[in-house]
Order: structure tokens, then sequence, then C-alpha cells
């Protein structure tokens, strides 16, 4: 299904696009950061925050890095105290992720993970190669609902295709 090629690609490419929705959104004031837009996830804050917290807990679950901040999904909007405290959580997050897939070994992906999700309050267990291929869609997914809110408040966007991704 996916190898560790794959898994460095996405994750060069989420940094990437991390951190031009980082440098969109800071072209707004905390209040068009903190306004709710209709997203599932209310505020362009709200969504990046609950970005950084899934991928806190997943790489905890994969990696047994630090758990996250807040405990939950709907208290995942609050995973940073506010853009001063996201921005440098959410370049140390990219960091970890990279490092992770840098030194990913393929043998890893073999097999299941298996977690007790919160969420589903139930014990979960399915294939690793399915589930890095959810975390870099979760990601995908998110910013995908972001970028719609920045290009609605009037910021500019940078390009997002793979493809274009810098060396």
């Amino acid at each position: 299904m996916i190898d560790t090629d794959y898994i460095r690609m996405m994750a060069r490419y989420s940094a990437w696009q991390n951190a031009n929705v980082t440098a969109s959104a800071d072209a707004l004031e905390d209040a068009g950061r903190q306004a709710g837009r209709g997203a599932f996830f209310g505020s362009i804050q709200g969504t990046l925050n609950h970005l950084l917290w899934g991928d806190r807990i997943w790489m905890h679950r994969f990696a047994e890095t630090g758990l996250p901040r807040t405990a939950s999904i709907r208290e995942s909007v609050d995973e940073t105290d506010g853009w001063t405290d996201y921005c440098p959580a959410r370049s140390a997050m990219d960091r970890v992720i990279s490092d992770w897939a840098a030194r990913l070994e393929p043998s890893w992906l073999d097999g299941d993970l298996a977690w007790y999700s919160t969420a589903a309050d139930r014990s979960i267990c399915k294939p690793k190669q399915a589930l890095v291929v959810h975390f870099f869609n979760h990601g995908t997914h998110h910013r995908g609902q972001v970028h719609a809110m920045l290009t609605a408040s009037g910021c500019a966007t940078a390009d997002t295709d793979v493809p274009l991704m810098p060396d």
C-alpha cells in the first residue's frame, strides 16, 4: 500500500502546507483568526488548533511522543493559548513528524496499531498503513477548510499542489 518514501514525502508536504496556511493566517488580526466562520471547528484558529491536536495524538500513537495539551476532540480548539503559542508549536510538531518519517523503518508499517479511542469510547485496532494515510489525509482535509476560510477573508494563499512542492 504505502512505503517510507510516501511517508517522507507527505511529511514534507504537510510541513510545507502548514507553513503556507500559517503565513497566510498571520496576515489577519487575532480577531480575524478567532472569528466564527461556519467551519466544523468554528474559526481559523480553532481549526488549526484541532489539526495540531490531531497531529500530536497520532504521533503519540505512532512514536510515543508527548500527548496533546487538551484531552478531547471537543477541547482541541484550545490546544494552544493563541497565535503566538500556536506558531512555534506548529513548527515544532512538523519537525517531530519529519524526524519520525526520516528514521522510520519499513518494518514499522507491518501489522496493526491498537489504542483506546476516547472519541469512539472503545478500543480500536487498525492496520498501521491505513492509519498513516488517515493521519496525512486528516491534515489535508482541515488545511483545506482553513484555506477556504482564508480565501473568504481576503488573504492570499500559496500553491497547494504536490507537484509544485519545493525540493
